[in-house]
């Protein structure tokens, strides 16, 4: 009886008629997290009877593929959308298919308000939120900070004091990994979010306020005393020349390494690769600091499902992504946290992992998506251009008021009127 409720939840309760078919699948995973993503696919064709077909967009991305596929004629029938602008474009542009009443009202029954605001345009709901990344982390090596005498700190200003306190002890504060300059707006993000609250985010991110804002300047130089020389690992030059996989590596790795590393959850991968630091032992992780009090917004990332053609098999596919057991398979498997308020977390194998999902959760309403993604592309989400390359100049020229005019210069380049 239960097998028979689960398949059946695959399908409308107006068409009880196994289904078949096939259905094509666009996502950004490869490698490991593509064999674990395909536990998902093989859970969905068990209970439905639809054959999957994914494909990985690879390096060069959705968006891109999608843009060719859509050249072509040949759109997949589903893609995983790692940025919310990118759904709001293609809704506008009249490309994504509503989302079905059954997979509405899942999505309304399992994701917070924050995430059906995300995966929705013009008040209808086109997408399913379905991995979340925290973003909001603090990773430490363990030994340096007991033989230091502190503790992970609660603010900000006592993540100045314990930065302060390691440099007596000839560990720098910090690995950067500042050639891939979306690590450098990570960190701006987090700080803005602290100092400027939710709606101020929310209005810089449509930019409806200028980056000339008091609230800007003032974070870009919370920014600068963070990230000064003499609390990075091998100084500025070395921060800019730093990809961010070798600054994990670079980081917790004995006398004269760098004591922390700013980063998301998927920083435990690149440590599980390095093989020499096991997480939860050799390093751990605390939430980004508070700018005052013990409130905790989170930064994060995500990918939201989007249907882009019609079909029953498409419609089952929405609708078994928004419930908890679509999400079980890769959350068991590990490298996955998921956005889904119903999923029990006890699925997830690794307790860091089960604090860190915990984080997204609780979040709630103050939980916020990665500003540089709610942007338009050539200002936020490429390499050498718009915030990524001036914050990236910020770090060598230290004048504020300078880089918030270029921000603003661009921003308005690639907004429009």
């Amino acid at each position: 009886m239960v097998l028979a409720v689960m398949a059946t939840a695959c399908r409308s309760s107006a068409d009880p008629r196994p289904l078949t078919g096939q259905l094509e699948v666009m996502g950004v995973w490869s490698g490991i997290e593509q064999e674990r993503f395909q536990l998902v696919l093989d859970e969905f064709e068990r209970q439905s009877g639809v054959r999957v077909v994914y494909t990985s967009a690879g390096h060069g991305g959705v968006a891109g593929a999608l843009a060719t596929s859509r050249a072509e004629g040949r759109l997949p029938d589903v893609a995983f959308l790692p940025q919310p602008g990118l759904l709001k474009a293609y809704a506008s542009d009249g490309a994504l298919v509503a989302l079905g009443n059954d997979a509405v009202e899942a999505v309304r029954r399992n994701y917070g308000s924050e995430w059906q605001r995300l995966s929705s345009f013009d008040g209808r709901l086109f997408g399913v939120p379905f991995k979340a990344a925290n973003k909001s982390l603090i990773w430490y090596d363990v030994a340096a900070f007991e033989q230091a005498g502190v503790v992970p700190p609660a603010t900000l200003a006592g993540l100045a004091r314990v930065s302060d306190v390691l440099a007596t002890q000839a560990r720098p504060a910090f690995a950067v990994g500042g050639r891939d300059g979306w690590t450098l707006t990570d960190w701006f993000e987090n700080l803005y979010l602290r100092v400027a609250g939710t709606e101020r985010y929310d209005l810089l991110a449509d930019h409806r306020i200028p980056w000339t804002d008091e609230s800007v300047t003032t974070t870009l130089r919370l920014l600068l005393d963070h990230l000064h020389p003499d609390r990075l690992s091998g100084g500025v030059d070395t921060v800019l020349a730093t990809s961010f996989d070798e600054s994990v590596r670079h980081a917790f790795s004995g006398p004269g390494s760098a004591a922390m590393l700013f980063e998301g959850d998927f920083v435990a991968a690149v440590l599980a690769q390095r093989g020499d630091a096991e997480v939860g032992v050799d390093v751990d992780v605390f939430p980004f600091p508070a700018f005052r009090g013990v409130q905790r917004e989170v930064v994060g990332g995500g990918d939201i499902a989007v249907l882009l053609r019609p079909s029953p098999q498409g419609d089952a596919f929405m609708r078994f992504l928004a419930t908890p057991e679509a999400a079980t398979p890769w959350a068991r498997a590990g490298g996955f946290i998921s956005p889904n308020l119903n999923l029990d977390l006890s699925i997830y194998r690794s307790p860091v992992t089960r604090r860190l999902a915990r984080a997204v959760l609780d979040a709630g309403d103050l939980f916020r998506f990665d500003l540089s993604d709610l942007t338009p592309a050539s200002f936020g989400g490429t390499e050498g251009k718009g915030m990524r390359r001036i914050l990236q100049d910020l770090l060598v020229i230290r004048d504020v008021v300078v880089a918030a005019q270029a921000l603003e210069a661009e921003a308005r380049a690639a907004y429009g009127p």
